[in-house]
Protein backbone atom coordinates (compact mmCIF):
# COMPACT_ATOMS: atom_id res chain seq x y z
CA UNK A 1 0.00 0.00 0.00
CA UNK A 2 1.15 3.62 -0.72
CA UNK A 3 2.00 5.63 1.84
CA UNK A 4 0.29 9.01 2.44
CA UNK A 5 2.22 12.17 2.30
CA UNK A 6 1.19 14.48 4.74
CA UNK A 7 1.89 17.41 2.92
CA UNK A 8 -0.96 16.07 0.93
CA UNK A 9 -3.68 15.30 3.43
CA UNK A 10 -6.53 16.96 4.59
CA UNK A 11 -9.92 16.80 7.14
CA UNK A 12 -12.06 17.61 4.07
CA UNK A 13 -10.44 14.81 1.13
CA UNK A 14 -7.25 12.75 0.58
CA UNK A 15 -5.73 13.22 -2.50
CA UNK A 16 -3.45 10.00 -3.73
CA UNK A 17 -0.86 10.70 -5.86
CA UNK A 18 1.74 8.49 -7.53
CA UNK A 19 5.68 9.02 -5.95
CA UNK A 20 8.93 8.56 -8.58
CA UNK A 21 10.25 5.25 -8.21
CA UNK A 22 13.51 5.84 -5.88
CA UNK A 23 16.85 4.16 -5.39
CA UNK A 24 16.69 2.02 -2.15
CA UNK A 25 19.13 3.56 0.19
CA UNK A 26 20.89 1.25 2.51
CA UNK A 27 21.74 2.34 6.07
CA UNK A 28 24.95 2.58 6.83
CA UNK A 29 25.94 0.67 10.50
CA UNK A 30 27.20 3.57 13.10
CA UNK A 31 30.73 3.87 12.89
CA UNK A 32 32.83 3.50 16.40
CA UNK A 33 35.09 5.83 17.98
CA UNK A 34 37.83 4.35 19.08
CA UNK A 35 37.68 4.79 22.70
CA UNK A 36 40.84 5.44 25.35
CA UNK A 37 41.70 2.90 27.66
CA UNK A 38 42.38 3.37 31.78
CA UNK A 39 44.44 1.25 33.73
CA UNK A 40 44.65 1.52 37.30
CA UNK A 41 47.78 0.58 39.30
CA UNK A 42 46.92 -0.05 43.01
CA UNK A 43 49.65 -1.35 45.68
CA UNK A 44 48.10 -4.08 48.30
CA UNK A 45 50.21 -5.20 52.00
CA UNK A 46 52.24 -2.48 52.26
CA UNK A 47 54.13 0.60 50.85
CA UNK A 48 57.02 0.86 48.73
CA UNK A 49 55.84 -2.42 47.11
CA UNK A 50 56.74 -1.14 43.54
CA UNK A 51 53.72 0.35 41.66
CA UNK A 52 55.29 3.21 40.08
CA UNK A 53 58.46 0.91 38.33
CA UNK A 54 55.31 -1.51 37.65
CA UNK A 55 53.52 1.41 36.06
CA UNK A 56 55.94 2.25 34.27
CA UNK A 57 56.83 -0.97 32.99
CA UNK A 58 53.25 -1.53 31.98
CA UNK A 59 53.33 1.29 29.88
CA UNK A 60 56.58 0.53 28.18
CA UNK A 61 55.40 -2.73 27.50
CA UNK A 62 52.29 -1.06 25.80
CA UNK A 63 54.23 1.26 24.59
CA UNK A 64 56.12 -1.51 22.25
CA UNK A 65 53.13 -2.70 21.22
CA UNK A 66 52.35 0.23 19.38
CA UNK A 67 50.40 2.18 21.49
CA UNK A 68 50.49 5.71 22.26
CA UNK A 69 50.99 5.88 26.13
CA UNK A 70 50.93 8.49 28.76
CA UNK A 71 51.11 8.30 32.41
CA UNK A 72 49.79 10.02 35.96
CA UNK A 73 50.23 9.79 39.62
CA UNK A 74 48.17 10.62 42.20
CA UNK A 75 49.61 11.29 45.52
CA UNK A 76 47.20 11.21 48.41
CA UNK A 77 48.99 13.75 50.15
CA UNK A 78 47.00 17.19 50.89
CA UNK A 79 49.67 19.55 50.04
CA UNK A 80 49.40 20.60 46.30
CA UNK A 81 51.94 19.75 45.02
CA UNK A 82 55.41 17.92 45.81
CA UNK A 83 57.62 20.86 46.20
CA UNK A 84 57.19 21.55 49.85
CA UNK A 85 57.71 17.79 50.83
CA UNK A 86 60.97 17.00 53.03
CA UNK A 87 63.33 14.91 50.83
CA UNK A 88 64.37 13.03 53.56
CA UNK A 89 60.77 11.88 53.99
CA UNK A 90 59.31 11.72 50.52
CA UNK A 91 62.51 11.58 48.23
CA UNK A 92 62.99 13.24 44.84
CA UNK A 93 60.83 16.42 43.80
CA UNK A 94 60.75 15.78 40.00
CA UNK A 95 60.18 18.84 38.22
CA UNK A 96 57.85 19.01 34.85
CA UNK A 97 58.96 20.78 31.99
CA UNK A 98 56.08 23.84 32.64
CA UNK A 99 57.14 23.97 36.19
CA UNK A 100 55.17 21.66 38.15
CA UNK A 101 57.12 20.03 41.46
CA UNK A 102 55.96 16.57 41.30
CA UNK A 103 56.79 12.84 42.82
CA UNK A 104 59.52 11.17 41.86
CA UNK A 105 57.47 8.28 39.76
CA UNK A 106 56.99 10.98 37.32
CA UNK A 107 60.45 11.33 36.56
CA UNK A 108 60.59 6.90 36.40
CA UNK A 109 57.28 7.42 33.58
CA UNK A 110 59.36 9.86 31.53
CA UNK A 111 62.96 7.64 31.27
CA UNK A 112 60.72 4.55 30.55
CA UNK A 113 58.73 6.33 28.30
CA UNK A 114 61.06 8.59 26.84
CA UNK A 115 58.34 11.38 26.84
CA UNK A 116 57.63 14.76 28.84
CA UNK A 117 55.01 15.02 30.41
CA UNK A 118 53.06 18.11 31.32
CA UNK A 119 51.41 19.43 34.88
CA UNK A 120 47.88 17.82 33.87
CA UNK A 121 49.59 14.25 34.41
CA UNK A 122 49.95 14.88 38.39
CA UNK A 123 47.24 15.64 41.11
CA UNK A 124 47.21 15.20 44.97
CA UNK A 125 44.38 15.31 47.39
CA UNK A 126 45.51 18.84 47.90
CA UNK A 127 45.27 20.33 44.49
CA UNK A 128 41.70 18.08 43.53
CA UNK A 129 40.63 20.06 46.96
CA UNK A 130 41.63 23.60 46.04
CA UNK A 131 39.95 22.94 42.91
CA UNK A 132 36.87 22.03 43.88
CA UNK A 133 37.03 24.64 46.62
CA UNK A 134 37.90 26.93 43.72
CA UNK A 135 34.89 26.04 41.40
CA UNK A 136 32.35 26.17 44.36
CA UNK A 137 33.60 29.81 45.33
CA UNK A 138 32.95 30.49 42.06
CA UNK A 139 29.45 29.36 41.54
CA UNK A 140 30.93 26.63 39.32
CA UNK A 141 28.19 23.92 40.98
CA UNK A 142 25.34 26.01 40.35
CA UNK A 143 24.84 26.65 43.69
CA UNK A 144 24.18 23.16 44.92
CA UNK A 145 25.30 21.53 47.95
CA UNK A 146 29.08 19.96 47.06
CA UNK A 147 30.10 17.00 48.46
CA UNK A 148 33.23 14.78 48.69
CA UNK A 149 31.58 11.82 46.65
CA UNK A 150 30.33 12.38 44.43
CA UNK A 151 32.16 15.55 43.90
CA UNK A 152 35.89 14.76 44.96
CA UNK A 153 36.33 11.74 42.16
CA UNK A 154 34.68 13.61 39.87
CA UNK A 155 37.32 16.25 40.02
CA UNK A 156 39.80 13.44 39.75
CA UNK A 157 38.18 11.72 36.62
CA UNK A 158 37.91 15.32 34.71
CA UNK A 159 41.81 15.32 35.32
CA UNK A 160 42.42 11.60 34.40
CA UNK A 161 40.49 12.35 31.03
CA UNK A 162 41.89 15.45 30.10
CA UNK A 163 45.46 13.82 30.25
CA UNK A 164 44.28 11.18 27.83
CA UNK A 165 43.14 13.58 26.07
CA UNK A 166 46.24 16.41 25.89
CA UNK A 167 48.07 13.28 25.15
CA UNK A 168 45.63 11.87 22.53
CA UNK A 169 46.65 8.67 24.43
CA UNK A 170 45.41 5.59 23.28
CA UNK A 171 46.19 3.99 27.28
CA UNK A 172 46.15 6.28 30.25
CA UNK A 173 48.44 4.45 33.09
CA UNK A 174 47.03 5.78 36.35
CA UNK A 175 49.24 5.04 39.83
CA UNK A 176 47.42 5.90 42.68
CA UNK A 177 49.12 6.58 45.81
CA UNK A 178 49.32 4.39 49.02
CA UNK A 179 47.92 1.40 50.45
CA UNK A 180 44.68 -0.07 49.33
CA UNK A 181 42.69 -0.10 52.82
CA UNK A 182 44.20 3.31 54.08
CA UNK A 183 41.86 6.34 54.01
CA UNK A 184 44.08 8.75 52.32
CA UNK A 185 43.42 7.02 49.06
CA UNK A 186 39.87 5.35 49.14
CA UNK A 187 38.33 8.83 47.14
CA UNK A 188 40.45 7.90 44.32
CA UNK A 189 39.77 4.48 44.71
CA UNK A 190 36.10 5.47 44.52
CA UNK A 191 37.06 7.43 41.21
CA UNK A 192 38.10 4.17 40.07
CA UNK A 193 34.52 2.21 40.91
CA UNK A 194 32.34 5.69 39.26
CA UNK A 195 34.72 5.34 35.65
CA UNK A 196 34.14 1.38 35.96
CA UNK A 197 30.43 2.40 36.46
CA UNK A 198 30.08 4.48 33.20
CA UNK A 199 32.81 2.68 30.94
CA UNK A 200 33.41 -0.77 32.25
CA UNK A 201 35.01 -2.13 28.68
CA UNK A 202 37.36 0.82 28.97
CA UNK A 203 38.87 0.27 32.50
CA UNK A 204 41.39 -1.91 34.18
CA UNK A 205 43.06 -2.35 37.29
CA UNK A 206 46.23 -3.97 38.61
CA UNK A 207 46.83 -4.78 41.78
CA UNK A 208 50.53 -4.77 42.72
CA UNK A 209 50.83 -7.06 46.09
CA UNK A 210 53.33 -8.34 48.33
CA UNK A 211 53.98 -11.90 48.67
CA UNK A 212 56.38 -12.37 51.91
CA UNK A 213 58.20 -15.58 52.51
CA UNK A 214 58.86 -15.12 56.26
CA UNK A 215 62.05 -16.62 57.11
CA UNK A 216 61.15 -18.67 60.14
CA UNK A 217 58.80 -20.66 57.82
CA UNK A 218 60.15 -20.57 54.41
CA UNK A 219 57.30 -20.47 52.49
CA UNK A 220 55.76 -17.86 50.19
CA UNK A 221 52.51 -16.45 51.84
CA UNK A 222 49.54 -15.24 49.77
CA UNK A 223 46.89 -14.51 52.88
CA UNK A 224 48.14 -10.88 53.10
CA UNK A 225 47.30 -10.87 49.19
CA UNK A 226 44.05 -12.18 49.81
CA UNK A 227 43.58 -9.67 52.33
CA UNK A 228 44.35 -6.45 50.44
CA UNK A 229 42.34 -8.02 47.31
CA UNK A 230 39.42 -8.20 49.36
CA UNK A 231 39.69 -4.60 50.73
CA UNK A 232 39.91 -3.58 47.43
CA UNK A 233 36.69 -5.50 46.90
CA UNK A 234 34.92 -3.65 49.49
CA UNK A 235 35.31 -0.77 47.72
CA UNK A 236 33.57 -2.04 44.77
CA UNK A 237 36.68 -2.50 42.62
CA UNK A 238 37.96 -5.52 41.44
CA UNK A 239 41.21 -6.10 40.64
CA UNK A 240 41.66 -7.60 37.07
CA UNK A 241 45.28 -8.46 37.31
CA UNK A 242 47.38 -8.88 39.88
CA UNK A 243 51.34 -8.36 40.06
CA UNK A 244 52.64 -10.92 42.70
CA UNK A 245 56.14 -8.69 44.25
CA UNK A 246 58.43 -10.91 45.86
CA UNK A 247 61.88 -12.14 46.44
CA UNK A 248 61.76 -14.61 44.24
CA UNK A 249 59.51 -15.85 40.51
CA UNK A 250 55.57 -16.93 42.15
CA UNK A 251 55.24 -20.83 41.32
CA UNK A 252 52.56 -22.35 39.73
CA UNK A 253 50.57 -23.29 42.87
CA UNK A 254 50.92 -19.79 44.38
CA UNK A 255 49.25 -18.72 40.90
CA UNK A 256 46.51 -21.20 41.37
CA UNK A 257 45.95 -19.91 44.95
CA UNK A 258 46.00 -16.45 43.93
CA UNK A 259 43.37 -17.16 41.37
CA UNK A 260 41.05 -19.03 43.57
CA UNK A 261 40.55 -16.86 46.50
CA UNK A 262 41.14 -13.73 44.92
CA UNK A 263 38.77 -14.41 41.86
CA UNK A 264 41.41 -13.83 38.64
CA UNK A 265 42.19 -16.03 36.02
CA UNK A 266 45.72 -18.12 36.74
CA UNK A 267 47.09 -16.01 33.67
CA UNK A 268 46.34 -12.54 35.11
CA UNK A 269 48.89 -13.51 38.05
CA UNK A 270 51.46 -12.21 36.71
CA UNK A 271 55.06 -13.03 38.69
CA UNK A 272 57.25 -9.67 40.05
CA UNK A 273 60.61 -11.21 41.43
CA UNK A 274 63.52 -9.23 42.64
CA UNK A 275 65.41 -8.39 39.43
CA UNK A 276 69.06 -6.88 39.72
CA UNK A 277 67.62 -3.65 37.60
CA UNK A 278 64.39 -1.61 37.31
CA UNK A 279 65.14 -1.69 33.57
CA UNK A 280 64.56 -5.64 33.83
CA UNK A 281 61.03 -5.59 35.28
CA UNK A 282 59.48 -4.85 31.38
CA UNK A 283 61.01 -7.79 29.49
CA UNK A 284 60.54 -9.90 32.85
CA UNK A 285 56.74 -8.93 32.59
CA UNK A 286 56.88 -9.93 29.88
CA UNK A 287 57.83 -13.52 30.26
CA UNK A 288 54.18 -13.61 31.68
CA UNK A 289 53.00 -12.60 28.54
CA UNK A 290 51.71 -9.39 30.65
CA UNK A 291 50.89 -7.11 27.78
CA UNK A 292 48.84 -9.79 25.61
CA UNK A 293 46.64 -10.06 28.99
CA UNK A 294 45.97 -6.20 28.75
CA UNK A 295 45.52 -6.32 25.15
CA UNK A 296 43.01 -8.99 25.81
CA UNK A 297 41.34 -7.77 28.53
CA UNK A 298 40.97 -3.70 26.99
CA UNK A 299 40.30 -5.15 23.52
CA UNK A 300 43.55 -2.94 22.29
CA UNK A 301 44.35 -2.96 19.05
CA UNK A 302 47.90 -3.94 19.87
CA UNK A 303 51.04 -5.08 17.47
CA UNK A 304 51.37 -8.45 16.98
CA UNK A 305 54.68 -8.42 17.76
CA UNK A 306 56.51 -6.47 20.82
CA UNK A 307 59.31 -3.84 19.83
CA UNK A 308 61.46 -3.25 22.53
CA UNK A 309 64.43 -4.15 20.62
CA UNK A 310 66.43 -0.85 22.15
CA UNK A 311 65.00 -1.18 25.54
CA UNK A 312 66.63 -4.72 25.43
CA UNK A 313 70.23 -3.55 24.24
CA UNK A 314 70.05 -1.22 26.95
CA UNK A 315 69.62 -3.49 29.04
CA UNK A 316 72.31 -6.22 27.70
CA UNK A 317 74.84 -3.55 27.57
CA UNK A 318 74.51 -2.66 31.11
CA UNK A 319 74.98 -6.25 32.16
CA UNK A 320 78.13 -6.98 30.06
CA UNK A 321 80.46 -3.72 31.47
CA UNK A 322 84.12 -4.99 32.55
CA UNK A 323 85.78 -1.62 33.37
CA UNK A 324 84.68 0.70 35.78
CA UNK A 325 84.33 4.41 36.75
CA UNK A 326 83.94 5.37 40.70
CA UNK A 327 81.53 8.32 41.01
CA UNK A 328 81.28 9.92 44.20
CA UNK A 329 78.24 11.62 45.18
CA UNK A 330 78.63 14.29 48.09
CA UNK A 331 74.91 14.70 49.33
CA UNK A 332 73.17 16.77 51.96
CA UNK A 333 69.99 14.45 52.02
CA UNK A 334 71.30 10.68 52.01
CA UNK A 335 70.94 10.41 55.76
CA UNK A 336 67.64 8.93 57.17
CA UNK A 337 68.21 7.32 60.42
CA UNK A 338 70.29 4.22 60.49
CA UNK A 339 69.60 4.14 56.55
CA UNK A 340 70.46 5.99 53.17
CA UNK A 341 68.58 7.45 51.14
CA UNK A 342 69.57 6.88 47.57
CA UNK A 343 65.93 8.12 46.39
CA UNK A 344 66.39 11.76 46.88
CA UNK A 345 68.71 12.05 44.22
CA UNK A 346 67.34 9.29 42.03
CA UNK A 347 67.37 11.29 38.64
CA UNK A 348 70.74 12.24 39.29
CA UNK A 349 72.24 8.34 39.78
CA UNK A 350 69.87 7.10 36.77
CA UNK A 351 71.91 9.86 34.73
CA UNK A 352 75.25 8.63 35.72
CA UNK A 353 74.25 4.95 34.72
CA UNK A 354 73.03 5.99 31.56
CA UNK A 355 76.05 8.42 30.55
CA UNK A 356 78.31 5.42 31.87
CA UNK A 357 76.70 2.62 29.88
CA UNK A 358 76.82 4.52 26.97
CA UNK A 359 80.54 4.85 27.22
CA UNK A 360 80.57 1.03 28.10
CA UNK A 361 81.44 1.60 31.61
CA UNK A 362 80.29 0.12 34.95
CA UNK A 363 79.61 3.01 37.35
CA UNK A 364 80.11 2.46 40.78
CA UNK A 365 78.83 5.27 42.62
CA UNK A 366 78.85 5.99 45.96
CA UNK A 367 77.27 7.42 48.53
CA UNK A 368 78.85 9.97 50.86
CA UNK A 369 77.30 12.56 53.48
CA UNK A 370 78.82 16.41 52.90
CA UNK A 371 78.65 16.49 56.97
CA UNK A 372 81.70 13.71 57.28
CA UNK A 373 84.01 17.04 54.97
CA UNK A 374 83.34 19.59 57.62
CA UNK A 375 86.26 18.05 58.88
CA UNK A 376 89.16 18.37 56.21
CA UNK A 377 90.75 15.91 57.47
CA UNK A 378 88.36 13.43 56.17
CA UNK A 379 88.86 15.41 52.69
CA UNK A 380 91.78 12.38 51.71
CA UNK A 381 88.58 10.03 51.11
CA UNK A 382 88.06 11.82 47.75
CA UNK A 383 91.25 10.89 46.51
CA UNK A 384 89.64 7.20 45.96
CA UNK A 385 87.31 8.51 42.82
CA UNK A 386 87.60 9.17 39.91
CA UNK A 387 84.76 11.65 39.88
CA UNK A 388 83.01 14.03 42.20
CA UNK A 389 79.37 15.18 41.51
CA UNK A 390 77.53 17.69 44.17
CA UNK A 391 73.80 17.49 43.55
CA UNK A 392 70.74 20.36 44.73
CA UNK A 393 70.00 20.77 47.57
CA UNK A 394 68.90 23.74 50.20
CA UNK A 395 69.58 25.58 53.61
CA UNK A 396 72.76 25.20 55.87
CA UNK A 397 73.19 21.53 56.45
CA UNK A 398 76.58 20.14 55.41
CA UNK A 399 77.40 23.71 53.43
CA UNK A 400 81.15 23.65 54.61
CA UNK A 401 81.30 20.22 53.75
CA UNK A 402 80.35 20.73 50.50
CA UNK A 403 82.38 23.63 50.27
CA UNK A 404 85.57 21.95 51.56
CA UNK A 405 84.96 18.94 48.82
CA UNK A 406 84.70 21.21 46.43
CA UNK A 407 87.80 22.91 47.09
CA UNK A 408 89.75 19.54 47.23
CA UNK A 409 88.52 18.60 43.82
CA UNK A 410 89.53 22.18 42.30
CA UNK A 411 92.79 21.67 44.05
CA UNK A 412 93.55 18.13 43.22
CA UNK A 413 92.08 18.16 39.56
CA UNK A 414 89.68 15.51 40.33
CA UNK A 415 86.92 15.93 38.00
CA UNK A 416 84.00 17.96 39.41
CA UNK A 417 80.14 18.42 38.45
CA UNK A 418 78.03 20.55 40.10
CA UNK A 419 74.45 20.64 39.83
CA UNK A 420 72.55 23.81 40.88
CA UNK A 421 73.64 24.04 44.90
CA UNK A 422 76.51 22.16 43.87
CA UNK A 423 77.34 25.24 41.02
CA UNK A 424 76.61 28.23 43.50
CA UNK A 425 78.74 26.49 46.49
CA UNK A 426 81.15 26.11 43.63
CA UNK A 427 81.48 29.48 42.98
CA UNK A 428 80.96 30.46 46.50
CA UNK A 429 84.47 28.26 47.11
CA UNK A 430 86.35 29.97 44.21
CA UNK A 431 85.48 33.21 45.43
CA UNK A 432 86.73 32.29 48.66
CA UNK A 433 89.87 30.66 47.56
CA UNK A 434 91.03 32.33 44.70
CA UNK A 435 89.65 35.72 44.54
CA UNK A 436 90.47 35.66 48.52
CA UNK A 437 87.49 36.84 49.88
CA UNK A 438 86.76 35.42 52.93
CA UNK A 439 83.64 36.36 54.16
CA UNK A 440 81.74 35.44 50.79
CA UNK A 441 78.82 33.73 51.14
CA UNK A 442 75.43 32.97 49.88
CA UNK A 443 72.28 34.83 50.79
CA UNK A 444 70.47 31.26 51.56
CA UNK A 445 72.55 31.03 54.60
CA UNK A 446 74.08 34.06 55.84
CA UNK A 447 72.11 37.53 54.38
CA UNK A 448 74.31 40.06 56.44
CA UNK A 449 77.63 38.62 54.45
CA UNK A 450 79.41 41.33 53.36
CA UNK A 451 80.36 39.37 49.95
CA UNK A 452 77.18 38.05 48.59
CA UNK A 453 78.40 36.67 45.45
CA UNK A 454 75.30 34.13 45.46
CA UNK A 455 71.98 36.45 45.81
CA UNK A 456 68.03 36.13 45.70
CA UNK A 457 66.87 36.68 42.65
CA UNK A 458 65.13 40.16 42.07
CA UNK A 459 61.51 38.72 41.75
CA UNK A 460 61.93 36.11 44.52
CA UNK A 461 62.65 38.85 47.32
CA UNK A 462 58.71 39.64 47.42
CA UNK A 463 57.63 36.20 47.36
CA UNK A 464 59.97 34.80 50.57
CA UNK A 465 59.18 38.13 52.20
CA UNK A 466 55.28 37.57 52.30
CA UNK A 467 56.17 33.84 52.61
CA UNK A 468 54.97 32.43 49.30
CA UNK A 469 56.82 29.56 48.83
CA UNK A 470 54.74 27.01 47.54
CA UNK A 471 55.73 26.39 43.48
CA UNK A 472 57.06 30.25 43.65
CA UNK A 473 60.76 29.55 42.62
CA UNK A 474 62.30 29.75 38.88
CA UNK A 475 60.86 26.18 38.45
CA UNK A 476 60.46 24.83 34.83
CA UNK A 477 62.43 25.36 31.03
CA UNK A 478 64.05 27.80 30.04
CA UNK A 479 66.62 28.08 27.24
CA UNK A 480 70.49 29.23 27.87
CA UNK A 481 72.79 30.42 25.43
CA UNK A 482 76.17 28.90 24.88
CA UNK A 483 79.93 30.25 24.58
CA UNK A 484 81.32 28.95 21.65
CA UNK A 485 83.88 26.04 21.53
CA UNK A 486 83.11 25.51 25.76
CA UNK A 487 83.03 22.45 27.74
CA UNK A 488 79.22 22.68 27.42
CA UNK A 489 78.89 23.84 24.00
CA UNK A 490 80.70 21.06 22.66
CA UNK A 491 78.93 18.27 25.16
CA UNK A 492 75.56 19.72 23.88
CA UNK A 493 76.83 20.01 20.33
CA UNK A 494 73.96 23.12 19.90
CA UNK A 495 74.54 26.93 20.89
CA UNK A 496 70.93 27.22 22.57
CA UNK A 497 69.68 24.89 24.60
CA UNK A 498 66.77 23.88 27.13
CA UNK A 499 66.67 22.39 30.66
CA UNK A 500 64.48 22.31 33.89
CA UNK A 501 65.51 24.34 36.52
CA UNK A 502 64.32 24.98 40.75
CA UNK A 503 66.27 27.62 42.46
CA UNK A 504 65.43 30.76 44.10
CA UNK A 505 69.31 31.97 44.41
CA UNK A 506 71.38 32.86 41.62
CA UNK A 507 75.31 34.34 41.35
CA UNK A 508 75.41 37.66 42.15
CA UNK A 509 75.75 39.85 38.73
CA UNK A 510 77.99 42.55 40.63
CA UNK A 511 80.94 39.60 41.43
CA UNK A 512 80.35 38.14 37.77
CA UNK A 513 83.56 40.73 36.26
CA UNK A 514 85.89 39.68 38.75
CA UNK A 515 85.05 36.27 38.78
CA UNK A 516 85.41 36.07 34.73
CA UNK A 517 89.22 37.60 35.55
CA UNK A 518 90.44 35.60 37.76
CA UNK A 519 89.74 32.47 35.41
CA UNK A 520 86.39 30.87 36.12
CA UNK A 521 84.41 30.93 32.55
CA UNK A 522 80.29 31.44 32.46
CA UNK A 523 79.89 29.59 29.52
CA UNK A 524 75.79 29.27 29.76
CA UNK A 525 73.95 32.79 30.09
CA UNK A 526 70.04 33.18 29.63
CA UNK A 527 69.61 34.83 26.64
CA UNK A 528 69.27 38.36 27.69
CA UNK A 529 72.74 37.67 29.83
CA UNK A 530 71.77 38.10 33.09
CA UNK A 531 71.72 34.91 34.54
CA UNK A 532 74.61 32.76 34.95
CA UNK A 533 73.36 29.53 33.86
CA UNK A 534 76.72 27.19 33.69
CA UNK A 535 80.30 28.30 34.95
CA UNK A 536 83.60 26.37 33.91
CA UNK A 537 87.18 25.80 34.49
CA UNK A 538 89.36 26.43 31.85
CA UNK A 539 90.52 22.82 30.54
CA UNK A 540 94.49 24.09 30.72
CA UNK A 541 93.95 24.20 34.75
CA UNK A 542 91.69 21.44 35.50
CA UNK A 543 90.21 18.31 33.72
CA UNK A 544 86.65 18.68 34.03
CA UNK A 545 84.92 21.85 36.20
CA UNK A 546 81.83 22.06 35.61
CA UNK A 547 78.55 23.23 37.19
CA UNK A 548 74.98 24.22 36.13
CA UNK A 549 71.77 26.11 37.61
CA UNK A 550 69.65 23.71 36.63
CA UNK A 551 69.43 20.16 36.81
CA UNK A 552 70.24 18.29 33.85
CA UNK A 553 69.26 15.27 35.30
CA UNK A 554 66.04 15.47 34.90
CA UNK A 555 65.94 15.08 30.91
CA UNK A 556 68.29 12.21 31.07
CA UNK A 557 66.81 8.86 29.26
CA UNK A 558 67.98 5.19 29.16
CA UNK A 559 68.14 5.53 25.06
CA UNK A 560 69.20 8.86 25.14
CA UNK A 561 72.01 10.01 27.91
CA UNK A 562 72.32 14.03 28.84
CA UNK A 563 75.44 15.31 27.01
CA UNK A 564 77.23 16.90 30.17
CA UNK A 565 77.00 13.65 32.11
CA UNK A 566 78.19 11.30 29.41
CA UNK A 567 81.27 14.47 28.84
CA UNK A 568 81.67 14.15 33.38
CA UNK A 569 81.84 10.64 33.13
CA UNK A 570 84.60 10.62 29.97
CA UNK A 571 86.36 13.18 31.43
CA UNK A 572 86.80 11.20 35.24
CA UNK A 573 87.32 8.29 33.25
CA UNK A 574 89.85 9.28 31.21
CA UNK A 575 91.64 11.76 34.44
CA UNK A 576 91.99 8.10 35.74
CA UNK A 577 93.73 6.31 32.71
Amino acid sequence: MAKKSPAATTKKKTILTRKAPTAKVKKSSPVKTKSTKYIFVVGGVMSGVGKGVASSSIAKILQGRGLKVTAIKIDPYVNVDAGTMNPTEHGECFVLKDGLETDQDMGNYERFLDIDLLGTNYMTTGSVYQAVIAKERNLGYGGRNVQVVPDIPAEAIRRIKKAGADASADVVLIEVGGTVGEYENILFIEAIRMMKTETPHDIGVVMVSYLPVPGHVGEMKTKPTQHAVRTLGASGVFADIILARATVPLDAKRKEKISRFCNVLPENVISAPDVSSIYDIPLNFEKDNLSDRLCSLLELSCTKESNLKEWKQFVSRSKHLKDTVRIAVVGKYFNSGDFVLSDVYISVLEAIKYSSYKLGLKPEIIYLSANDFTDKKNLKELKKYDGILLPGGFGKTGVQGMVNAIGYARQNKIPYFGLCYGMQLAVLEFAQNVLHLKNASTEEIDPTASDLVIGVMADQKVKIATGDMGGSMRLGQYSTVLKKGSIAQKAYKQDTILERHRHRYEVNPNYVSDLENAGMHFSGKSPDGKLMEIMELSTNVHPFFLGVQFHPELQARPLSPHPLFTAFIKASYETRK
